[in-house]
C-alpha cells in the first residue's frame, strides 16, 4: 500500500492517475471494491471514533489518498478536534505499514517512504 498526502487540490489524483488508475479504479469508499481509497479524510469524518477500525482495510488497498487536516488553526468544536487527530493517528499508523508513503504539493511529489514506481 502506497500512501499519499497532500493539500485540497494539491495534485494527488493527478499523481495516481500518472501511477496508472484510472478514475474508475477510485473511490471515496473504503469499503469498495477499489483498488485506490480517496478522500479518506472524509472517511474518518463521518466516524471519527472508529477510524482505527478502517485500517486493516486500508492496507489491502494500492494507493490510499488523503487531505492533510492537521495544520492551521486548531478548531474551537470537539467533533473538528477529534476528526483531526483521528485522522492523523490513521495516516500514523497506515505510514508505518506502507510501502511507500509520499507527501504531493503543488503538483511535485516528494517520497517520504520507500520507492514510487510510475508508469
Amino acid at each position: 500500500m502506497v500512501l499519499i498526502l497532500g493539500g485540497f487540490g494539491a495534485g494527488k489524483k493527478s499523481l495516481a492517475r500518472t501511477l496508472g488508475y484510472t478514475d474508475a479504479q477510485m473511490s471515496s469508499d473504503p469499503y469498495a471494491d477499489a483498488p485506490v481509497t480517496t478522500d479518506l479524510e472524509t472517511a474518518v469524518k463521518n466516524d471519527p471514533v472508529n477510524a482505527a477500525a478502517l485500517l486493516p482495510v486500508l492496507l489491502k488497498k494500492e494507493l490510499v489518498l488523503c487531505r492533510e487536516v492537521g495544520s492551521g488553526v486548531i478548531p474551537l468544536d470537539a467533533h473538528e478536534r477529534a476528526w483531526r487527530e483521528a485522522t492523523g493517528r490513521l495516516c500514523c499508523a497506515l505510514a508505518k505499514e506502507a510501502t511507500a508513503v509520499v507527501r504531493v504539493v503543488c503538483g511535485v511529489a516528494t517520497v517520504l517512504k520507500g520507492e514510487l514506481k510510475c508508469e
